[in-house]
């Protein structure tokens, strides 16, 4: 047992070798397991993307001009920083992420997680000021065989869909129209300050009640904002054919829907199965929505949401439909690991353990005066 100690060079590289080889054996052990509901993830990430690529390819034969700067992946979901019809302020690096194709898959997964199942209505609130995200929506919802009720506000915040002449309204009736989807929006209101386009020109107005017009749908009109929040819910409640609602899903910030620009920070991003009530300043039909008990879906705080689903910030280029951590986990082999972890901790205790032995032995021989001190010293050199 010559040099098998704690402190012996060839031990500790005998020790060091073995972890190396350890450690290189378990990572390479490493595979990709599919997340859960796979296969609806996928088939919802490849939706949306065909859905904007029916978007862009229209705008482009439109003769519509693409700003490659403000917009590098050239999708056309990118809007102008100040249009007519801009009702808020928004972020450009917020707005670019949400045009990647496989938010679809982390709304699928939010659907399933709040139990939604083939057939179950969905209450849908939109804005202008995500096209991206209200696609992704949609294209999740076709993959569920979901039934929304949609209702949307036609402003926009900066950079969002805030062409007067190709609002959201348009984009969602041409996709309907091209049957990409089977869904659209079944009412609207102007949106912005009083969900009635309060900080708006009246020619910015009017250029959204055009819009509201010439895609058919339902114009939510009202003096006071508490009516206009009532008026969702008579809608939601109507459409739903007595039925119950399974969820409700609110993009944007529409003010109709949170109530007060404050509760979009309040509310918890994502999935709420359960929402704590706080002294909101004014409930919109979220906060009333989450009083029923409905799980709620809100997709308003995008920088916390790319941090939940493992979603890239800002992506250059886009992400294919399929990539990334919300399809597959990476996991290690546990029998593998537990297997090299238990002979490691076996090598160090039998090292320990010797070495132990032969300074415990040497110990005996100096009290029993056998050996002297400078011969205990030559004995533990020697074990």
């Amino acid at each position: 047992m010559k040099n098998f100690s704690t402190k012996s060079n060839l031990v500790l590289w005998v020790l060091l070798i073995v972890s190396l080889m350890a450690f290189l054996a378990v990572e390479n052990s490493k595979v990709e397991v599919k997340q859960r509901w796979y296969s609806e993830k996928l088939r919802a990430s490849l939706l949306a993307k065909d859905a904007a690529d029916y978007i862009r390819d229209y705008r482009l034969k439109g003769g519509i001009f693409v700003d490659v700067i403000n917009d590098p992946n050239e999708t056309a979901l990118i809007g102008q920083e100040y249009t007519l019809t801009t009702t808020d302020r928004g972020y450009i690096e917020a707005k670019l992420s949400t045009t990647n194709p496989n938010f679809a898959a982390a709304i699928v997964d939010m659907l399933k997680e709040a139990g939604a199942t083939k057939g179950d209505y969905i209450a849908i609130a939109y804005t202008g000021s995500f096209p991206g995200l209200n696609i992704a929506t949609l294209a999740a919802i076709e993959v569920l065989q979901l039934k929304p009720i949609i209702i949307s506000s036609v402003g926009a915040s900066n950079f969002g869909a805030n062409d007067p002449y190709f609002t959201w309204l348009d984009m969602e009736s041409y996709l309907f129209e091209k049957g990409v989807f089977n869904n659209k929006s079944i009412a609207a209101s102007i949106g912005g300050g009083g969900d009635r386009g309060r900080g708006l020109s009246p020619e910015g107005r009017n250029l959204i009640i055009e819009s509201i017009k010439r895609n058919d749908v339902e114009f939510i009109n009202e003096y006071y904002l508490e009516n206009s929040i009532n008026k969702r819910l008579e809608i939601y409640n109507r459409k739903s054919n007595g039925k119950p609602i399974k969820a409700y899903i609110n993009v944007g910030g529409g003010i109709a829907s949170l109530g007060a620009s404050i509760n979009g920070k309040l509310i918890p991003g994502g999935l709420s199965k359960i929402m704590d009530m706080q002294n909101y300043p004014v409930q919109g039909v979220i906060i009333k929505m989450a009083q029923e008990h409905y799980p709620i879906i809100h997709l308003l705080n995008i920088s916390s949401l790319l941090a939940k689903y493992n979603l890239p910030n800002n992506p250059i280029p886009l992400p294919i439909p399929g990539e990334g951590a919300i399809f597959f986990e990476i996991k290690y082999n546990v029998l593998l690991t537990v297997i090299i972890t238990l002979i490691i901790i076996l090598l160090i205790g039998t090292v320990y353990t010797i070495d132990n032995r032969r300074h415990k032995l040497g110990s005996e021989y100096v009290q029993a005066g056998i050996v002297d001190n400078e011969s205990h010293s030559k004995l533990k050199r020697a074990v």
